[in-house]
């Protein structure tokens, strides 16, 4: 998604008082931005705890400061900075990072990002945006710059079929219809079952909703949703992400706290930080089970 948020963040660079921060990342994909904007694009090299709280001033100054690095340098890292500088002061800072979930595969688990929009929506005021397709990232990118509030965009790729027709940008929709379980899956893992889900009979074909937006308190599950989850017998939700502080936990609380529905949640979700061999992204996806092989197993199965 690289490409679409370089398109992006250039159609935007016309805006006077914004200004990029990079972590001496980037490169071979966002000179055109950084041709675009000149002296506002800033590397601050291999320090982003610095990069932080200097983008957490800007912000208090009235700019508009997005900062982007590999998604663990981006919220790890400079976890305290975002907590002191940017969350406890309510600064709109805009944090990208790049190879959420699994997406730096084989560089091992320093690289990977599973925990990551869990532990950032642990801070006050904190908004993620995870999008699903790579044609989403121009409406996403209006989103964050327009929100008030601090917010984490976590890029991945997009993996829909070459034939499918992505449906306008919405935190909510449904890519699948039929009779079978309510699938919920979050940001591009949602595209990587589509293909799958298509092939089945309509009787046993999953509904399948994808989430681009946390937390839940800012996007409200449609109703069409919340009447397919009290129809259901189960639903799956699945997220490249741990188990702790993930969306499938906040559901769960929020389906026992706040409505009277009685139904059994399956949850697939990023089940280690570190297996026996390394591999790629979707090798380590199937070695969670989030691969769209295994959710049809687990789909069958309950």
């Amino acid at each position: 998604m690289r490409k679409q948020l370089c398109d992006s963040l250039v159609a935007r660079a016309a805006k006077p008082g914004l200004v990029f921060l990079t972590g001496d990342l980037g490169f071979m994909a966002l000179e055109p931005l950084q041709l675009a904007m000149g002296a506002r694009f800033i590397n601050t090299g291999v320090a982003e705890q610095n990069m932080v709280s200097v983008a957490a001033a800007m912000a208090r100054q009235g700019l508009e400061a997005w900062v982007y690095s590999i998604a663990p340098f981006c919220y790890a890292r400079p976890f305290e900075q975002i907590r002191n500088d940017i969350a406890f002061h309510d600064l709109p800072v805009k944090l990208i990072g790049n190879g959420g979930g699994y997406g730096y595969g084989v560089m091992g688990p320093t690289h990977h990002a599973i925990e990551d929009y869990g532990v950032l929506l642990t801070l006050p005021g904190f908004r993620a945006f995870v999008p699903v397709f790579d044609d989403d990232i121009s409406a996403v990118i209006d989103r964050m710059g327009d929100c008030a509030n601090p917010a984490y965009l976590r890029l991945g790729r997009g993996e829909q079929p070459a034939d499918f027709a992505v449906p306008a940008y919405a935190p909510w929709r449904q890519l699948s219809s039929g009779g079978g379980p309510v699938v919920i899956a979050v940001g591009p893992l949602a595209s990587t079952y589509i293909a799958s889900f298509l092939k089945l009979p309509e009787g046993a074909r999953p509904k399948l909703w994808a989430l681009a937006e946390l937390p839940l308190q800012s996007n409200p599950m449609p109703a069409e949703l919340l009447a397919q989850i009290e129809a259901a017998r189960v639903i799956h939700v699945a997220e490249e992400h741990v188990q702790r502080g993930s969306f499938g936990a906040e559901l769960a609380l929020h389906l026992l706290t706040e409505t009277r529905m009685q139904v059994r949640m399956v949850h697939h979700y990023a089940r280690a930080h570190r297996f026996e061999r390394y591999g790629s992204q979707n090798y380590l996806r199937k070695c969670s089970a989030l691969d769209a092989a295994s959710m049809l197993a687990a789909i069958e199965g309950s």
